[in-house]
């Protein structure tokens, strides 16, 4: 279990990575020999699996998002099939879902043109993908990796996995 002053600490890393140690100390009322160490043990926990940068992709040429609904033929070999949706490099998210798809794929592309050569060249090129459905997402409302740890101290359902 991580008690609340792990929480904290999460919290402020979650949305700046780049918060410095003393920082993180005052916002915590710790020393900061103190927060170096939880935040150490996080890392060795594997509870902070590593440090990002958020990218505007819009800014980048990258305004289009899709979500892909990918069927396949080999339920044997799915594995296989979601490490070769993983190796797109457009696809920012794989998923195995449940229900008559086999994996829900969030892809990012300039254009529809760009979007349509992706699922054609990339996509339907892997031999095990039988079909495809694609919702093209119109507005953002939002979009986060935040995990959402206030809630969890609320429910008390929190683990350490």
């Amino acid at each position: 279990m991580i008690n609340e002053i792990d929480k904290q600490i999460l919290t402020i890393l979650q949305q700046n990575a780049r918060t410095s140690n003393a920082e993180l100390a005052r916002q915590v009322g710790l020393v900061p020999s103190a927060v170096l160490e939880r935040v150490r043990k996080l890392e060795e926990r594997g509870i902070i699996e590593g440090y990002g940068v958020r990218l505007n992709a819009r800014k980048l040429g990258l305004g289009l998002v899709a979500f892909v609904f990918v069927r396949t033929d080999d339920y044997v070999k799915e594995d296989r099939t979601a490490k070769l949706l993983a190796e797109i490099p457009e696809a920012l998210e794989v998923h195995h879902v449940a229900g008559e798809d086999c994996f829900l794929v969030k892809v990012r592309a300039e254009d529809t043109e760009e979007l349509g050569r992706i699922l054609r060249e990339k996509i339907a090129a892997i031999k095990s993908v039988r079909s495809t459905r694609t919702t093209i997402v119109l507005n953002t409302t939002k979009e986060s990796q935040e995990l959402p740890l206030e809630q969890e101290a609320r429910t008390g359902e929190g683990s350490d996995d």
